[in-house]
């Protein structure tokens, strides 16, 4: 199977770490006025969430970690050459695995679902498979 176009691939990603950045700042916003994310279907997973011990790190939301690193990746996706795309496949990598353990805990642990959690989860597992594509098919290319 023929990877798409690097063009693309960077079109679709800058798509993705927008959209991400969108959610995230959702996210952010929401607990920054002491609240909770709103959960679109209904019921009260977002706020079992946002009031778990897990939503923050350092004493920062998770969030504000998740804008960090759709930012990254959205510059990476505007980016060409070699450093953008290792620079973006790293950083996918990073996000999907932390929403993978995140994902766990609201699972296992806290017992709830955000829903704007998990779409923050799958476009970060989207950014993961675009970026490791753009990589795989266009590193050492040239530009």
């Amino acid at each position: 199977m023929k990877a798409p176009a690097e063009g693309t691939l960077r079109g679709i990603a800058t798509f993705l770490a927008t959209f991400g950045i969108g959610v995230a700042t959702y996210i952010a916003i929401a607990d920054s006025g002491g609240g909770s994310p709103v959960c679109i279907a209904g019921g009260h997973g977002c706020q079992t969430v946002a009031e778990s011990s897990y939503s923050h790190l350092l004493g920062v939301n998770i969030a504000i970690f998740g804008i960090a690193g759709y930012v990254v990746l959205l510059a990476c996706a505007l980016l060409r050459g070699d450093a953008p795309r290792m620079v973006g496949f790293v950083f996918a990598l990073v996000g999907f695995g932390f929403s993978l353990y995140l994902t766990y805990l609201e699972l296992f642990t806290i017992d709830a679902i955000c829903q704007w959690c998990v779409a923050s989860a799958g476009l970060m597992t989207l950014l993961f498979v675009t970026n490791m594509m753009r990589m795989l098919a266009y590193v050492g290319r040239e530009p």
